[in-house]
């Protein structure tokens, strides 16, 4: 076989990419980050759970491989995912060396049916602090991917993503509560929610449980656009 132009003889490394995808499931008094995770039906790791991902095709790009083993595996045939980084580690793949290219992205679960296919068993969503034992490095990527999604929440307004048009101040704190791992002061909370200007009064109130109807809230997109990129942060 002709050898291509500037194409050289020396071992490459693989390359696959990773999908680290969250969601927020349950009541609002008890939301829980989930991530999704398939469990794996070729070898090796071959019946374990692990991230949605697989190798990259030639001349493929990074973001259409993404998508296309997310398809793939789960059924989900959109999500906005961002690169977070790329790792190399030798050893972190029994088939060789290889580098895979993390993406994180955060959906609304309940809008997607799971359809897991081709190298998938299984697909299904898990509680971030309820995990089974994942293949090859996927503990240590998903760490990597939960925190790049806290620090994202901080600066631009991800959880958004997840609410309704209109929504409650009780719904925007849980939802940031589920994400950060972590109990916010309600009083400093809304405080510094309102100061920001990124929301709005919505027309209507809305009932919790036995507590007296709320005022309803919407996203500014705008108004959040309008900010100084460096002063511009969530107050989370």
């Amino acid at each position: 076989m002709k050898r291509k132009p500037y194409c050289y003889e020396w071992p490459r490394p693989g390359v696959t990419v990773d999908i680290v995808l969250f969601t927020v499931a349950g009541a609002l008094s008890d939301l829980r980050l989930q991530v999704l995770l398939i469990e794996r039906n070729e070898p090796p790791w071959r019946g374990q759970w692990a991230l949605p991902g697989g190798f990259v095709r030639e001349n493929e790009d990074l973001p259409a491989a993404a998508l296309r083993e997310l398809e793939e595996e789960t059924g989900i045939p959109e999500a906005l995912l961002e690169q977070v980084e790329a790792v190399g580690t030798p050893g972190r793949d029994t088939r060789g060396h290889v580098i895979t290219v993390v993406y994180v992205g955060l959906i609304a679960g309940d809008r997607h049916q799971l359809r897991a296919r081709g190298d998938a068993r299984a697909a299904r969503w898990f509680d971030v602090r309820e995990l089974p034992t994942l293949a090859f490095d996927h503990a240590e990527l998903l760490e990597r991917g939960l925190r790049h999604l806290q620090r994202r929440l901080r600066e631009e307004p991800v959880c958004f993503e997840l609410l309704p048009e209109t929504f409650t101040l009780s719904e925007l704190q849980a939802l940031t509560e589920a994400i950060l791992g972590q109990t916010l002061d309600r009083r400093n909370f809304r405080r510094k929610v309102q100061e920001q200007g990124f929301i709005a009064p919505a027309q209507g109130m809305r009932r919790q449980g036995g507590h007296r109807p709320a005022q309803l809230y919407r996203f500014v997109p705008e108004q959040f656009a309008r900010h100084p990129r460096r002063p511009r942060t969530m107050p989370f």
